[in-house]
């Protein structure tokens, strides 16, 4: 079928509804005259009047009443089946993309990722572990979730997380014939647990701060890992102390498997961010993750 069949069935069908040219137009959004140019062409096509025209009243011929029969039933599914579609449009569904590291995928984005796919069966997420800091853009993700202060500034940060602390801990067996460390210089008397970052090679610093004071230690030790299992792992085993999340080691502290030294030179920073490309243009379904994501505390 022709477009301009289907324009002269649809105006055929309006006329014969409403009754008149001019409501027909009105809801088609039509001039009149075109409503009533688009009729005659139906009529002239067919060779048989739909409608018998007055002054006053039009009516529907024999041959208009059967043609207005048959085909009523068909537009009501053409423009069912067409509002169905519309709907998908709005429809959040596809897949979308994130990298994080292990423990921001397992704290802050599984709670809400399982509760999240369940109410939206028509979106998939593929989450890429990485301990290194990603480039999104090159790596085609949607998304990253990292720190706050990790975060680039030219992308769009959402805050998905409380603020976090870090913890020195180490095994009751570490500290049985070592003294505690009351300030983070008597570190240099302890073996630590290092860990390699993976973007840079570097190793990571630990970082302490009281009273304005700042204090940057790099610690030596036995045991250089990039996975933060393994690290609490050799903390647990006693084979020297573990910077780590204080989340991440709490369950350890409170049974007594491990001791937290240094606790009042950890101070809170900014949490997990779920950031973006400004520039990007995103679906509804990444909306609506970044809704469910953001940090309500």
């Amino acid at each position: 079928m022709r477009h301009g069949d289907f324009s002269e069935l649809a105006a055929f069908i309006a006329v014969a509804e409403a009754g008149s040219f001019t409501r027909a137009s009105a809801k088609l959004g039509l001039s009149q005259s075109a409503v009533s140019y688009s009729v005659r062409m139906l009529e002239q096509r067919l060779g048989v009047r739909l409608i018998s025209r007055t002054t006053r009243s039009l009516s529907l011929t024999d041959a208009g009443e059967r043609m207005l029969r048959s085909l009523r039933p068909a537009f009501e599914h053409i423009e069912s089946e067409i509002a169905a579609v519309s709907a998908l449009r709005d429809k959040p569904a596809g897949t979308i993309r994130i990298t994080t590291f292990r423990y921001a995928a397992m704290s802050v984005l599984w709670p809400v990722m399982t509760t999240f796919l369940a109410e939206y069966p028509d979106i998939e997420m593929e989450v890429t572990l990485d301990e290194g800091l990603t480039d999104i853009v090159a790596g085609r993700f949607d998304a990253g979730i990292r720190i706050g202060e990790q975060v680039q500034k030219d992308m769009v940060a959402v805050r998905i997380g409380p603020d976090l602390r870090m913890a020195v801990v180490g095994s009751p067996s570490y500290f049985q014939n070592r003294t505690i460390p009351m300030t983070p210089r008597d570190l240099g008397d302890h073996r630590g647990i290092s860990y390699r970052q993976t973007t840079g090679g570097g190793l990571y610093a630990w970082e302490f701060e009281r009273d304005s004071e700042e204090l940057v230690v790099r610690m030596n030790g036995p045991l250089i890992i990039n996975d933060s299992l393994m690290l609490e792992a050799a903390a647990l085993d006693g084979l020297g102390l573990a910077y780590t999340f204080e989340s991440q080691v709490s369950q350890y502290i409170a049974d007594g498997r491990l001791i937290r030294v240094l606790d009042d030179w950890c101070q809170p920073f900014p949490g997990y961010h779920l950031y973006y490309p400004s520039r990007r243009q995103h679906t509804a379904a990444f909306a609506l993750l970044v809704e469910a994501l953001r940090f309500k505390g």
